[in-house]
């Protein structure tokens, strides 16, 4: 057995194999599997992050995750899948509700899969979302605004948030960029992660649709750790270590 305490540069090259294999890797089963100390692989995550391989957060490093691009170009990616994400998303919705739906091409997917039936009322920060929702038969619409951002889609500011400030949520169906086990849900953009963090505040339960290319990952400015979440809806390929992993952070999982 290869002695790594002695080889740093064969230590680390099994961490990026094992980063980008999991898209994830924890210090105390890093130090355990090659009989070092977790300031040892601590250390080499260090050098990691240094050359962009990786993203520390609390036990351990996470891909980073590169900026998806405009709403417009995403809107044209994983229609499938996000449908699919999306109808499960929709059958959580209780009539005569009070919910909020967030910025995103995931979310706007929720907006056409709302059953016609379904008497509730919906606020939005996200013209496109709006639109669908003035077919909707049953449905009141409340769109906020503000500042309106090309790469969310979404209105954002305080404006925004002086507005969702005064409402209180029954759900709250989140968008992000990115989420890991251990830094939680981040995104890109800051005016658009402060701003989901007050409808966050204002909702009973919060709710987040997410394609597995996002997870798990981390972005550049945090939105919620797991446990102020209520439930993740994840597509069921992922791999059951980080289910579980999301699973121990207090974070109810629904797989589709």
């Amino acid at each position: 057995m290869l002695d790594y305490a002695a080889f740093p540069q064969q230590r680390q090259a099994l961490i990026r194999e094992i980063l980008q294999q999991n898209g994830r890797v924890v210090c105390a089963d890093l130090a355990r599997q090659m009989a070092v100390s977790e300031h040892t692989i601590r250390r080499d995550l260090h050098e990691l992050s240094k050359e962009g391989l990786c993203k520390k957060v609390y036990g351990g490093a996470v891909l980073p995750l590169p900026d998806a691009g405009s709403f417009t170009h995403r809107k044209e990616q994983d229609h499938a899948v996000k449908a699919l994400i999306a109808q499960r998303c929709a059958s959580l919705i209780n009539s005569n509700s009070c919910i909020f739906i967030d910025a995103g091409t995931t979310n706007l997917a929720l907006a056409r899969a709302l059953p016609a039936d379904l008497a509730l009322t919906v606020v939005t920060n996200a013209p496109d979302i709006a639109a669908v929702l003035l077919a909707h038969p049953r449905a009141e619409v409340i769109m906020l605004g503000g500042q309106m951002q090309k790469s969310t889609g979404g209105c954002v500011g305080q404006s925004a948030i002086q507005q969702v400030r005064g409402m209180l949520f029954d759900q709250a169906f989140i968008g992000g960029c990115a989420m890991s086990p251990e830094a939680g849900l981040t995104g890109f953009d800051y005016a658009d992660c402060e701003f989901k963090k007050v409808a966050i505040e204002q909702s009973n339960q919060v709710i987040v649709g997410l394609t597995a290319e996002k997870i798990p990952a981390v972005a550049r400015f945090k939105i919620a750790e797991c446990h102020a979440l209520s439930l993740l809806v994840v597509e069921k390929k992922l791999d059951k270590a980080l289910l579980s992993a999301f699973e121990a952070e207090d974070l109810t999982l629904i797989t589709v």
